[in-house]
């Protein structure tokens, strides 16, 4: 196969991405939206780089954040006629391929890597009732102090300033981080954190050493910049010198990993970081409806809104349903009725805010006859709380008897009068409760099961029980879809407490839920359904929800209005009603009207029309506590 022409690789690009491909910038920024094709635009970049002799692909160092990204873009290289492959890997894999190699180089004993740290920080835990999830929230925290560069000294202050939510005081935390960086040392451990720690500090300190990786890797280029924390970003300053080659490309819309230690300041402030720097904006939209993308802005209305290139398409909806069961039976129905022969269940996906609505939704799909793929952040059986379920479980002899004890231990850990349930508080109860239905459902298949064959059968197919083989349903979280696309998209859970979720309390946290929401509704190609319940079962509660408070400018996007005008115009008349409420009952902000009020009663009708009218919730019209 001959080497691609200049002119092969440029075919069909459009004016933005044709600039960012052939840009001569050595240091060059490319944001990019959802759905305008930055893939598309990085493996070209470096395929009419080759072919133009502005660079040796041999030289070229794609950084990505998982392998199956950094597959992904040599695959894309080789379609496009590339024949020497551009290295590409993740920050780790390339800075642990640096330090083996100097290792070897020197004699060195190379350092055992620590990729188990959940037991071995529940050794330095202070000896006070704890349970089993907590030691994997001290590594969490852990993670997030190293990942923004953050010593153990000044954890706690930092924790504070953060508002982060540890599982001890920020002065224990601190002493336990420092007891796991010093008992690392003595047993010559590292983890995932040293390895660029290390590669940085042997770049900084051997001027030889950063010169041959310099000359090895002159031209690099970046993926997701938006999601690259304090960290990262020193280390890539090390692997570029002071006469960088850069290329990076992302997008602060889709900034969803600050609570995990990223940074989209890096990308938003990129010529700060390097004076000189040319930026390239991708607008145009290939993905999604022109109506998808009204819908999407809204939810971001500080940002520009992107350029859509397909055709019109159908009204995103909203629906609301009386109870969570329901939202999924009905979403269940919607998935049955649009499969076809035309359709795969492959093309369509119900996306979540928390890992506990992965497994229920899956659970009720399947009991409809939906084939489900099921996407968790991380697998069940390596969640704690589902380890300790299991510990408990063994010493029962019978599977049922198990599920039985397991389920009368969880109802009694309730709270008698929980004031407000917040589902991403209730991850770890709902996933649990979650398991034992799970349980249930295989004694239903085989009612002998004891607890050891259902463990084998979690193993076997992982449940996998509710991970059908071939053409399924994605049943994914809203993190987990990022990078993935369906042609229908139902967003399920639009509720507050949920999304935002409910202990995102700071502005800060507030704006990555709109982010994490705008991510979820962009990964919809033609048609795009929201949902939320009135209320909600959590073991035997039941909460009552209302609707996330994103769905109103949602609505008015799908009508044609400018969600930014209706926000502050809506803004402004609850700040008047409000008044007006406290100064007709002496101060107070709540009056309660009897659900019977002729007045009420007539609002409530006419809200009803008008709703009907317009094919939007009664919500939209007016909340109940407006009226």
């Amino acid at each position: 196969m001959s080497e691609p022409s200049a002119d092969h690789i440029l075919a069909g690009l459009n004016d933005e991405q044709m600039a960012a491909v052939t840009s001569s910038a050595e240091v060059l920024c490319i944001r990019a939206g959802a759905g305008s094709g930055k893939t598309r635009v990085l493996t070209r970049r470096i395929a009419h780089g080759a072919a133009t002799d502005a660079l040796d692909p041999r030289r070229v160092l794609a950084l990505t954040f998982t392998r199956k990204a950094a597959g992904e873009l040599n695959h894309r290289l080789r379609q496009l006629g590339l024949r020497q492959s551009a290295a590409a890997g993740t920050f780790h894999s390339i800075a642990l391929a640096q330090l083996r190699q100097r290792w070897d180089e020197q004699g060195e004993r190379a350092p055992t890597l620590l990729d188990r740290k959940v037991g071995f920080v529940a050794r330095l835990l202070p000896r006070t009732s704890h349970d089993r999830t907590t030691p994997l929230d001290v590594v969490g925290e852990i993670e997030w102090a190293k990942a923004r560069r953050i010593l153990p000294e000044k954890y706690s202050a930092e924790a504070e300033a953060a508002d982060r939510k540890p599982p001890f005081s920020g002065d224990v935390i601190a002493r336990i981080y420092e007891d796991y960086e010093q008992t690392k040392a003595k047993r010559n451990l590292i983890d995932f954190d040293d390895i660029l720690i290390l590669c940085g500090r042997t770049l900084q300190r051997d001027r030889s050493a950063a010169a041959a990786f310099r000359w090895k890797f002159r031209h690099i280029f970046v993926d997701e910049f938006q999601d690259v924390n304090p960290l990262q970003f020193a280390l890539l300053k090390m692997f570029v010198g002071d006469e960088p080659d850069l290329c990076v490309v992302g997008d602060s819309r889709q900034a969803i990993y600050a609570w995990n230690g990223a940074d989209s300041s890096y990308l938003d402030n990129f010529e700060d970081h390097f004076p000189g720097a040319v930026t390239v904006s991708l607008r145009q939209n290939y993905r999604s409806t022109p109506e998808i993308l009204s819908c999407a802005s809204a939810v971001l209305p500080k940002h520009d809104s992107l350029v859509p290139t397909q055709a019109s398409g159908p009204t995103p909806t909203i629906r609301t349903h009386a109870r969570g069961d329901v939202e999924a039976r009905a979403i269940a129905r919607e998935l049955r009725n649009a499969h076809s022969s035309s359709r795969r269940w492959s093309d369509m996906a119900v996306l979540v805010r928390t890992n506990a609505q992965v497994v229920l939704m899956s659970e009720l799909c399947g009991e409809l006859g939906v084939p489900v793929h099921a996407r968790t952040d991380r697998k069940l059986l390596d969640r704690p709380e589902i380890n300790d379920a299991l510990d408990e479980m063994r010493t029962a002899p019978t599977l049922e008897l198990a599920l039985n004890d397991l389920s009368t231990k969880l109802a009694n850990s309730a709270d008698d009068d929980p004031v407000e349930v917040d589902e991403g508080a209730d991850d770890h109860r709902s996933l649990v409760e979650a398991f034992i239905r799970l349980g249930r459902d295989h004694l239903a298949v085989d009612p002998a099961a004891t607890v050891q064959s259902f463990v084998s059968a979690l193993k076997t197919g992982a449940t996998d029980l509710m991970n059908a083989p071939g053409d399924a349903v994605d049943i994914t979280t809203f993190h987990a879809a990022k990078g993935l696309e369906w042609d229908i998209v139902h967003v399920a859970g639009m509720e507050r407490g949920l999304s935002p979720i409910g202990h995102a309390k700071t502005p800060e946290a507030l704006e990555e839920e709109h982010r994490l929401v705008y991510v979820a509704l962009t990964r919809a190609r033609k048609k795009l359904h929201l949902h939320w319940a009135q209320e909600r079962l959590f073991g035997d509660r039941v909460s009552n929800r209302n609707p996330s408070p994103m769905l109103d400018v949602i609505a008015a996007a799908s009508r044609g209005e400018d969600p930014r005008s209706r926000r502050k115009g809506a803004a402004r008349h609850a700040s008047n009603a409000k008044k007006n409420l406290r100064a007709k009952n002496g101060g107070k902000a709540e009056s309660r009207v009897p659900d019977d009020d002729p007045i009420l009663v007539a609002l409530k009708s006419w809200r009803s029309s008008v709703a009907k009218a317009n094919d939007v919730p009664a919500f939209v019209v007016f909340h109940d506590s407006t009226l």
